[in-house]
């Protein structure tokens, strides 16, 4: 791994040099766009809307507009700004680890130890662990100040941008804060459901069939030479579970056949 950005680690005296490293990668395969009749690429190209020429990216800058009014922000305006220039981690408080709430979660990243900060690296990360906190952080990357959790995976730090509390949104959804009777036998039944499914999750027990299938699908192409011109495929048609109909199906019953239908797909399996 390749590391995206330096800095360090700050709470009261103690600072801890770091470097940040991507925790994710993205495994799509990528598709172009390309002409259906003789297979050449798409461009997109970058037209001036003023003077309808073809602009090279050395000569756009970005802008803020309102409707009316248009202000220029350049590249040297982004980058005198204090907050793109900082290169450290600040840690604004250590909160239980359980009052994070996941929908926060953005990015993640790996933190390494940079030079010689390993040993006050490893008593932050013991620290974490022993408390069972984790720290609440302001730090910028990519020109934006953000907020974050450092939090312990394993032997190594993890730092995970949050969204800023006015991101995220409030469900309001009338239907469900409208009274709903559930029968102490629907419960049982549906407890006895989900005990049906019951495991222990394990990630790499699970993988992208669409990509893997979508692979698949292109060496076949190339093997037989279908690389231009190709036909397009008909859409993928998804039909609904059989056994459902237009109709409601009582709550019971259908709770009833999920759980045979587990039953025996784990039967089978066994």
């Amino acid at each position: 791994m390749r590391s995206i950005w330096k800095g360090s680690i700050t709470f009261g005296l103690v600072n801890v040099p770091v470097k940040v490293y991507s925790a994710t990668e993205n495994h799509d395969v990528v598709l172009h766009q390309v002409h259906d009749a003789d297979g050449g690429r798409i461009r997109y190209l970058r037209r001036c809307e003023a003077c309808h020429q073809i602009i090279d990216f050395e000569h756009i800058d970005k802008a803020w507009a309102d409707g009316e009014t248009s202000v220029l922000v350049t590249e040297a305006d982004l980058a005198s700004l204090p907050a793109e220039r900082r290169r450290e981690i600040d840690v604004v408080e250590f909160v239980p680890s359980g009052q994070l709430d996941p929908i926060m979660f953005e990015r993640t990243y790996f933190l390494e130890p940079d030079g010689s900060s390993k040993r006050a690296y490893v008593l932050l990360r013991r620290t974490l662990e022993s408390t069972d906190r984790t720290a609440i952080v302001y730090f910028a990357l990519r020109q934006k100040t953000r907020l974050g959790a450092l939090r312990v995976r394993g032997d190594v730090l993890m730092l995970q941008s949050l969204l800023w509390s006015d991101e995220v949104r409030t469900p309001d959804f009338p239907d469900i804060s409208e009274p709903v009777v559930v029968t102490d036998r629907e419960l049982e039944l549906s407890a006895a459901l989900v005990e049906s499914f019951a495991a222990d999750f394990t990630p790499q027990d699970f993988a992208d069939d669409y990509q893997a299938q979508l692979r698949e699908l292109i060496e076949a192409k190339s093997a037989r030479g279908d690389t231009s011109n190709a036909p397009r495929s008909p859409s993928e048609r998804h039909d609904g579970d059989p056994s459902a109909s237009a109709d409601v199906i009582d709550l019971m019953e259908a709770l009833r056949r999920s759980i045979e239908r587990s039953r025996t797909g784990r039967s089978e399996m066994g």
